[in-house]
């Protein structure tokens, strides 16, 4: 399985064990009657495992309901959401809980890190936190993978933006979760942390097998990924394969201007 799938019948046959995580008929809306804001409109989304794939989109497309759906962060309205073989739309709060730890790696745009915790305790806390010992050798790999071997024992504070947000990073890998989403990861950073928090997302998937999904608004950032799927008003309107930064932007400058201001942030 080498591409993202739209279409229902490509995501739920006898193929769909392929995926890593999977939308089937997802809508998500804010709000009632008069004031409801529909931030996902039918959403059918399907995402390899071993596989790099980018979100885009305007401001108010839905491109971060949809990564916080499809992470467990955020409850949809109607359709289903898959991770792996595990269907979490009807999952109880405490069991979707225990998911999102063992299954699931998150990179926060706002890095997301403990501050009276040392870097190396930041980077164990989901493990620690479900009682599981890491892996050693994965963790010295992981490590030094990032460049943090000198500033494992600093906190936060003491730590750059770049060096927080390979933190995080390495935090979200720690555990070996079957799927890691990143929320504009490089948005906190300057341009050289953020290529190499790029580079090293990439060698993740190239190397380690790991699934990323990254929503960003930067078409170098989205150069990085093997797919691009483009949202506009709530629907999967495009996606684009082995994208360059040239052919992503000039997607982004093709978008219709919104027809009204969302009223739910960036949704």
């Amino acid at each position: 399985m080498t591409t993202v799938a739209t279409t229902p019948d490509e995501i739920s046959g006898a193929d769909a064990g392929g995926y890593a995580a999977r939308a089937l008929g997802v809508t998500k809306r804010y709000g009632a009657d008069d004031a409801t804001v529909v931030a996902l409109d039918d959403v059918t989304l399907g995402l390899p495992g071993g596989h790099f794939t980018a979100i885009m989109g305007p401001s108010g497309s839905g491109k971060s309901t949809l990564m916080h759906c499809l992470a467990g962060l955020d409850r949809v309205t109607a359709g289903q959401i898959h991770i792996g073989d595990i269907e979490i739309t009807q999952l109880s709060d405490k069991v979707l809980t225990r998911l999102r730890r063992d299954r699931i790696g998150f990179i926060f745009q706002s890095f997301n890190l403990i501050p009276t915790l040392t870097a190396l305790e930041n980077i164990t806390l989901p493990l620690d936190i479900g009682g599981r010992k890491p892996q050693q050798a994965w963790l010295d790999r992981l490590i030094d993978t990032v460049g943090l071997r000198n500033r494992l024992h600093h906190r936060p504070g003491e730590l750059s933006g770049g060096q927080q947000q390979r933190v995080a990073c390495a935090r979200a890998l720690a555990s070996q979760p079957d799927i890691v989403f990143a929320d504009e990861p490089t948005g906190n950073l300057d341009s050289r942390s953020g290529a190499e928090l790029l580079s090293f997302l990439r060698d993740s998937v190239t190397s380690g097998g790991h699934t990323v999904v990254m929503v960003t608004h930067d078409p170098i950032a989205a150069a990085h990924a093997d797919d691009v799927v483009f949202l506009n008003d709530g629907r999967i309107v495009e996606t684009m394969a082995d994208p360059t930064a040239d052919r992503v932007l000039e997607r982004m400058k093709n978008f219709e201007p919104m027809t009204a201001p969302a009223p739910v942030g960036d949704r």
